[in-house]
């Protein structure tokens, strides 16, 4: 009997997806979950011996105190009753995880660090963080502490494990990735491939939209006729129309779009391509994956196995402009690679992605 704790379950973030992924592909004897959660733009939703408990909330740090001393009190109360026996707490964000009670095991699941966020983790400075040294300290001490009253953790890549060792964590850590649900995201092999590159997630620093300009630029310098779409929004979104207002003859920015549009967006892809300098792993490269496409992004620990280098896609290395635009249309300008590669993609998704197997992996370890 389960507690998870996550505040923002109808969000559009990846925390969200990966909970509604795995609350619904959990197997028929799967014991009772109950999910606290906040109520902001809630939607019907619905699952098998799982009770959705809504705490009133809204987006901002102070409701957000608030919000957790409200699950701690409903915790106390379950576990008292003998309804819960321990709490799975989704991070970020930090601040629940400072109100759980002492007295109930807590099993974490770390979805990123703020270590890795400000890029600091790397060795080579690849981007400037929009946090600041102070709040750096503070976040990364909200983490140790989070780190030291917990039972073990599942992260979701080696990459993200390794982050968590550098904080000095001494409990046991299991890998399992995140996943895809297989039946939503699948290829229509009607529909015609007009987009010939896409980008698609969160338009910030971190996820390279810099380095995202310049690449759209060769390309169109180098392949006049493409067509690229940039699928997302995010702080950086202006910025990067604004350096690309003379490209709207090959380049689309969509903004936000509903999720479920961008089965359609996928659809009509031929190749997937990232400038993302962190992920905890990447959803929408899972996402592309298991529609058939390619991968081209820079060369991080978060795609290894996600991406199977000249088997699936390329990993550059990063920061090179050059050699990511070659990849690109060497891959575009070659049918037979694309087709061979679509079809590694996918069978590397059912084989290791698949969310039914991975719910029951969850499973395994809390148990």
């Amino acid at each position: 009997m389960i507690a998870i704790v996550y505040p923002q379950f109808y969000g559009v973030g990846g925390i969200a997806r990966y909970l509604d992924s795995f609350l619904a592909n959990l197997p028929e004897t799967h014991p009772k979950i109950y999910l606290i959660t906040g109520d902001e733009h809630q939607i019907e939703k619905n699952y098998p011996n799982v009770e959705l408990i809504l705490l009133p909330f809204s987006s901002s740090r102070y409701n957000l105190i608030f919000w957790s001393l409200k699950a701690r009190k409903l915790l106390n109360q379950l576990y008292a009753q003998r309804k819960i026996q321990m709490v799975n707490l989704h991070s970020p964000p930090l601040i629940p995880g400072l109100f759980m009670p002492r007295h109930i095991p807590v099993f974490l699941t770390i979805h990123s660090t703020y270590l890795g966020m400000s890029g600091r983790f790397y060795t080579e400075k690849y981007y400037i963080s929009e946090i600041g040294w102070l709040s750096l300290k503070i976040k990364m001490w909200m983490e140790s502490r989070l780190y030291k009253n917990c039972e073990g953790a599942i992260t979701l890549t080696e990459f993200g494990r390794q982050q968590m060792l550098t904080y000095g964590f001494d409990k046991p850590i299991t890998i399992i990735p995140n996943g895809v649900d297989l039946n939503q995201f699948s290829a229509k092999k009607e529909v015609v491939k007009d987009i010939d590159v896409i980008f698609s997630g969160r338009i910030e620093l971190l996820k390279g939209s810099k380095k995202m300009v310049e690449v759209c630029k060769q390309l169109v310098a180098k392949k006049p006729n493409i067509l690229i779409y940039i699928v997302g929004y995010g702080d950086e979104e202006s910025w990067v129309r604004e350096q690309l207002s003379e490209y709207v003859q090959n380049i689309v920015m969509t903004g936000k779009v509903p999720f479920s549009e961008m089965i359609t967006y996928y659809n009509r892809s031929r190749i997937y391509v990232s400038t993302s300098y962190y992920e905890g792993l990447p959803g929408t490269c899972l996402e592309a994956s298991a529609m058939g496409l390619p991968t081209v992004a820079w060369d991080f620990l978060f795609y290894k196995g996600l991406v199977e280098q000249g088997g699936t896609g390329f990993l550059v290395e990063p920061n090179n402009i050059d050699a990511m635009v070659n990849k690109i249309i060497d891959v575009l300008n070659d049918s037979f690679l694309i087709e061979n590669f679509s079809a590694r993609a996918r069978e590397n998704i059912e084989k290791n992605y698949d969310w039914e197997h991975l719910a029951k992996k969850i499973l395994e370890v809390f148990n």
